[in-house]
């Protein structure tokens, strides 16, 4: 069977679902709209007098996001790190293309997504697609200087939304049921934004709209803008849990704590009057935690509420330790029953007043300080300047994100395993963030960042510099950042290397006759590899094809033959060789996964004769191995 070039068409999967949901709806293989109007009755909008957001390109913009990528990712070890061990990604390319590429491979598997897209300020470039050959329109447009999409441009809106709606439409599907998306934007575009993402993900998914206050516009003529915004959007809204991370606030108390503790042992009176003093004179610092100033032989706590909200409490006798009495009983009665109420007591977690007159307080342990997410984000700007200029020096790239922001989202919303995404990566500060919250809780998150390599303006100081693209900024930053982490934290656990890929045109040939000379033709699709490319860029577009992530572990195995590539613990066994004979079958058999069903990819030339690929079939069918596969 030969492998299917192109990426993952989303619309036949769409397709494939309605059928399934409602099998009644099938009519010679299409969809009969007026049976599924009648099954999903009152749902159904009427035609007449209905709100509906539109443009110009519209439909045709909805097509780009159908039609699939004859494109493929090549592999470049010499701009990578640690390319064999690492799990992150940073692909060169027009993210429209790279998003089509990654639907197989990734569906279902992005946690969550940050994207700082083009604002739309007049000056921002706006990247214009080709239906008809976007890889083609893409290596044109990467060797030209970037243009703007000016103002004066009576196609202004229209343009930004035929490039932002295809890309994230794409982007949803990467997402895991309970993934999130985050949109940096500003006034510009906010409006168009929410209505986009309110069609695509669905209004009953929309989570929020962050306020990042930034540094204040001394030269505004009306009003000072001094925020930016946030987006979010949910896959489903359903599938989210509470938001909250540990609060860093309270760890900056807890290590002063630990500091005093060293210097007056038990002494947890001078402890306790040395760690107010220091929490009055940083309450900046502290948020939120500033009433964690009690302390005990346990640590750091202040007093809650032990009254239940309601006249429904518990009643019970609390007996005081030093008076032996009993103690106060709140009006509305006890939160707890007497058996957590003694669990508490014995763990020392219950703060009992002089007497029993003194209406008895559970000790909030500062361990256990939560933070939540606000909707108002105070960062200067100037901050993540100084951070990235820090790494890179000065002028290279224009306001970058805050990692520290990011790093903050990616805590509360993300477990210790997953997958961020962001495909206008630009200088790369979502890779910067996620290594620095990986260092700091000992995670194992990994990023895909995508990133148009766009020419620096010759005049700027990144070319200046050395950077001819934004793309060589961005990993130039994600060395020098992963090296600084490395370094501040003196740890070697951490993944702070990156596998590069670049945008191209497939490895396989396509059938294009040349007019006037057939035969020629003909010959050249003897082999149907393009010759320029190797072994391993087929390798990796066989991998995407197929649904295999670009970091599954590969092991190569020689034999005579050649190189076999052992893919996923043999879940996947790949020969590009060109005289396959059958002891390089009997290789693959030995090496097939023991637990899972096994694919083979061969070159649909690289057999020594038809007879032995017959063989080949015959004997990997008899060892279990069905789904084999040529390219």
């Amino acid at each position: 069977m030969l492998l299917d070039k192109t990426s993952l068409q989303i619309t036949e999967e769409n397709i494939k679902a309605l059928k399934k949901l409602f099998p009644e709806v099938e009519s010679e293989g299409k969809i009969d709209f007026e049976k599924l109007k009648a099954i999903l009755g009152e749902e159904v909008a009427p035609v007449k007098e209905r709100y509906e957001f539109t443009w110009h390109g519209k439909k045709h913009s909805l097509k780009l996001s159908q039609t699939p990528s004859t494109g493929t990712l090549r592999p470049d070890r010499a701009s990578s790190k640690n390319w064999d061990k690492t799990e992150n990604v940073y692909i060169e390319g027009d993210n429209l293309e790279v998003l089509k590429l990654l639907q197989k491979s990734y569906f279902g598997k992005v946690k969550m997504i940050f994207i700082d897209p083009p604002y739309n300020t007049g000056k921002d470039f706006v990247y214009k697609d080709n239906f008809r050959d976007n890889i083609r329109n893409y290596k044109e447009i990467t060797e030209q200087a970037a243009k703007a999409n000016p103002e004066t441009s009576g196609r202004y809106h229209t343009e930004w939304l035929n490039m932002i709606y295809p890309r994230v439409k794409l982007a949803r599907n990467l997402l895991t049921e309970d993934g999130v998306i985050f949109i940096s934007i500003d006034d510009n575009e906010l409006a168009n934004m929410i209505k986009v993402c309110n069609e695509i993900f669905g209004e009953d998914n929309f989570i929020g709209n962050l306020i990042i206050q930034t540094a204040t516009d001394n030269n505004a003529t009306q009003i000072n803008i001094e925020h930016e915004y946030m987006l979010c959007f949910a896959k489903s809204r359903l599938a989210q849990h509470n938001w909250t991370s540990k609060s860093e606030a309270a760890q900056l108390i807890m290590e002063k704590y630990e500091e005093l503790k060293a210097r007056y042992t038990q002494n947890t009176g001078k402890i306790q009057n040395q760690l107010r003093s220091w929490i009055r004179a940083n309450q900046e610092l502290l948020p939120k935690v500033t009433h964690y100033d009690n302390v005990d032989k346990k640590g750091v706590f202040h007093d809650g509420d032990i009254a239940n909200t309601k006249y429904s409490g518990y009643v019970y006798d609390v007996i005081h330790p030093v008076t032996k009495k009993p103690c106060k009983v709140p009006e509305k009665g006890f939160r707890f029953p007497k058996e957590t109420m003694d669990k508490l007591i014995a763990a020392g977690d219950i703060m009992f007043g002089k007497d029993e007159t003194t209406l008895i307080k559970p000790k909030k342990r500062i361990e256990n300080a939560k933070d939540i997410l606000r909707s108002i984000i105070y960062e200067d700007g100037r901050a993540s300047t100084k951070t990235f200029e820090s790494l890179l020096g000065r002028g290279v790239f224009q306001n970058p994100k805050s990692d520290t922001i990011l790093a903050r989202l990616i805590n509360f919303v993300t477990d210790e395993d997953s997958i961020v995404l962001d495909f206008f990566s630009g200088s790369a500060t979502t890779a910067h963030a996620v290594m620095k919250l990986n260092a700091t809780d000992g995670g194992s998150r990994k990023f895909i960042l995508v990133q148009l390599p766009e020419m620096t303006d010759e005049r700027s100081e990144a070319f200046k510099a050395g950077y001819k693209t934004i793309c060589e900024i961005g990993k130039e930053r994600i060395l020098r950042a992963g090296n600084k982490i490395i370094e501040d934290t003196v740890t070697t656990q951490l993944d702070i290397g990156f596998k590069v890929f670049k945008l191209d045109s497939s490895n396989v040939k396509t059938w294009d006759p040349v007019r006037g000379n057939l035969e020629q033709t003909l010959f050249d699709l003897q082999d149907n590899i393009k010759s320029d490319r190797s072994k391993e860029d087929l390798l990796y577009e066989i991998l995407l094809k197929i649904g295999i992530p670009l970091t599954a572990e590969i092991e190569q195995i020689h034999s005579k033959a050649g190189t076999i590539f052992k893919v996923s613990a043999g879940s996947v066994l790949v020969c590009l060789d060109k005289e396959i004979d059958m002891p390089t079958v009997d290789i693959l058999i030995k090496h097939k996964s023991e637990t899972l069903p096994t694919k083979v990819i061969f070159k649909e030339t690289g057999f020594l004769s038809d007879s032995v690929k017959t063989n080949a079939i015959q004997s990997l069918k008899k060892n279990g191995i069905v789904d084999v596969r040529s390219v």
